[in-house]
């Protein structure tokens, strides 16, 4: 982990990776807010890049609670999950809630358990070949 980031090698290419992460998020009750396809918009600007795509999701009603305590913390939330390529290789990257946490100095144990659970569970199912499901880690995240 470097300043809380946290990488998945991905046995699915980029898109595929992120189709399965919305899928995982929204079983678990958070909402998807955005994807951002970075490598459609440098082809726009007439450059080129290997595909890298950016989710962005998370569940109000966790976030929230986090925001009441800092409101700067919104410079981290909604979480946001960015699939890539490099070499041979498929991976996905986050951030860890509790560096969130950390960095804004919130505390609050339970949010913060509830968001890595869900977080875990959700990326678990989306980068894996056989995955548990979306029984573990529903309805928390941010």
């Amino acid at each position: 982990m470097t300043d809380g980031l946290l990488l998945s090698k991905s046995h699915y290419p980029p898109s595929e990776t992120i189709d399965r992460l919305a899928e995982a998020v929204i079983e678990r009750g958070m909402k998807v807010f955005s994807r951002i396809d970075f490598a459609a918009d440098a082809a726009e600007a007439g450059q080129c890049l290997e595909t890298t795509i950016l989710l962005v999701f998370g569940n109000p009603k966790v976030g929230t609670a986090l925001l009441q305590q800092n409101q700067q913390s919104g410079i981290d939330l909604p979480l946001k999950a960015l699939a890539y390529t490099s070499g041979d290789e498929h991976w996905l990257a986050f951030n860890a809630p509790s560096f969130i946490a950390i960095r804004h100095g919130v505390e609050n144990a339970p949010v913060l358990e509830r968001m890595t659970g869900a977080l875990r569970s959700a990326v678990d199912q989306a980068v894996n070949l056989c995955s548990q499901g979306a029984d573990e880690g529903r309805k928390g995240g941010t």
